[in-house]
């Protein structure tokens, strides 16, 4: 019987864990692209926590995370709905980051695209 319990109080801690550790794709690309920071600029003069392309920065405050997450959301549409017409399904969270990162590789990646989309992918959790 304690077998037993110590089996359900360690797989349901692993279980929370998994969860806990998880993120949905937006904190996870803030995460991996910025750390979270708000005023991040990178070295190509990307903004926001997202790191958005200033030739794709639609304007506003880059430093308020609802905008940039507003901004990065449009970007998103456009490439996830061209995707899907293209491949005939939604794209994984591998894809995604893809997309976001490097849209023009989506279908071969890079080396250094593929690790950073593999390391975006370990921190989501889809909820279907």
């Amino acid at each position: 019987m304690r077998i037993r319990l110590a089996i359900l109080i360690l797989g349901g801690g692993l279980l929370f864990a998994s969860g806990a550790l998880a993120m949905d794709r937006w904190a996870a690309l803030s995460m991996i692209e910025s750390g979270d920071n708000d005023r991040a600029i990178g070295p190509g003069g990307e903004v926001s926590r997202f790191q958005i392309r200033p030739n794709l920065w639609p304007g506003g405050n880059p430093q308020n995370a609802q905008e940039s997450l507003a901004a990065a959301k449009a970007i998103m549409k456009l490439r996830l709905e061209d995707f899907e017409k293209t491949h005939k399904r939604p794209a994984t969270d591998f894809e995604f980051y893809v997309l976001w990162n490097a849209p023009w590789e989506v279908d071969h990646p890079s080396k250094a695209v593929t690790e950073r989309a593999r390391r975006f992918s370990n921190l989501v959790l889809l909820v279907h």
